[in-house]
């Protein structure tokens, strides 16, 4: 017999609150059983809370996480959500390089506005 889950077992093991599992169930990126009341959830879905989790760790919306979820297919291999996967990886080292630079930017413009601050007070006494 598979094993499953109730809500408050993925919650604990997962460290994410129940509400957040149903916001992904509303998502449709899970689909859980349902025995009267409650919610069971299959070892898959507990991959895809997982999956889901890290990509919103590394900074994917959750509009890439589901893509990268509908691109597995067990029957013929992962290639192309692997590919897709290190395309998505690419794109936000480029986005955080860029981020970078940009707060260099505005440190340096920050000190400029400090020292010009720090001149002007000094010029008042």
């Amino acid at each position: 017999m598979t094993q499953t889950y109730s809500i408050s077992d993925l919650a604990r093991e997962l460290d994410i609150t129940t509400r957040a599992i149903r916001f992904y169930e509303e998502q449709n990126m899970l689909s859980p059983e349902r025995r009267g009341q409650e919610r069971v959830y299959s070892p898959r879905d507990k991959v895809i809370l997982k999956l889901i989790l890290r990509g919103k760790r590394i900074g994917f919306s959750l509009a890439e996480c589901r893509e990268l979820i509908e691109l597995y297919d067990p029957g013929h291999g992962n290639r192309k959500q692997l590919e897709t996967f290190l395309d998505k990886i690419t794109q936000r080292r480029a986005q955080l390089t860029q981020q970078l630079l940009d707060i260099e930017q505005m440190q340096i413009e920050l000190d400029t506005a400090e020292e010009r601050c720090r001149t002007a007070l000094e010029q008042t006494r």
